[in-house]
């Protein structure tokens, strides 16, 4: 029997402020029959989470079911950052304020240039270090809105000379162990950073998820029609 097709009339709020983020998330939901929405486009923007959750997972399913509650729509939350083994983790959850709450992607970049300065032993190659993403996927009208989470990684190491123009946040800073010629996360091309990066491989393991999603809703929508 074949698969059904799905419809194009979902629609899927990604609730971020992070233009960086959305964009990307844009990219990588292309090929899926889904309007993609910013929290301005559904009137959310005015809506403050605070996060302060100890771990990716906690603060991208607090985003999720917040926005998730607040427009009742099928809602999509990323949390993600930077974990440098010289730092013990840092800036981990706090990868976005490093250097203050309201930081700029330069501020961070030269918070976390100053804390590598104060480390005795500086590797040659770099030091060690990975992105993280968390992806919180929630449907307001499924098993009482529980998440699907899905988590991604991807690994390299810090250069302490930042190199490239695209991507966003810690990207000029951050050596891909995975690109062919030794490439920061800021000078791939928007593809290949789709391809290695940790909201990509995040967004892998969703997909399979968010199309039973979709397909569920799909035959509520024709349970529906044929009553």
């Amino acid at each position: 029997m074949p698969r059904p097709s799905l419809s194009r009339a979902h629609a899927l709020v990604v609730a971020t402020s992070n233009r960086g983020k959305l964009e990307e998330l844009r990219a990588l939901l292309a090929h899926l029959p889904v309007e993609v929405l910013s929290i301005a486009d559904v009137g959310a923007d005015a809506i403050a989470v605070i996060e302060d959750g100890a771990t990716f997972e906690a603060n991208a399913v607090k985003k999720a079911r917040a926005f998730a509650d607040a427009t009742t729509m099928l809602t999509l939350a990323d949390d993600s950052g930077l974990e440098v083994d010289a730092l013990g983790g840092k800036p981990g959850v706090r990868s976005a304020r490093f250097a203050h709450d309201r930081a700029t992607d330069a501020e961070n970049n030269s918070a976390l240039l100053s804390a590598l300065a104060n480390i005795d032993d500086t590797p040659n190659a770099g030091y060690p270090a990975r992105f993280r993403c968390v992806l919180a996927l929630v449907d307001p009208f499924v098993n009482e809105g529980a998440p699907f989470v899905v988590e991604g990684r991807c690994e390299g190491r810090i250069t302490l000379s930042p190199r490239g123009s695209g991507g966003f946040g810690y990207d000029p800073l951050f050596v891909v162990a995975a690109s062919a010629q030794g490439e920061t996360m800021a000078e791939l091309p928007a593809a290949q950073k789709n391809a290695l990066s940790h909201r990509g491989r995040a967004f892998s393991t969703l997909l399979p998820v968010l199309e039973r999603v979709l397909f569920a809703r799909d035959e509520a929508a024709r349970k529906i029609r044929r009553t």
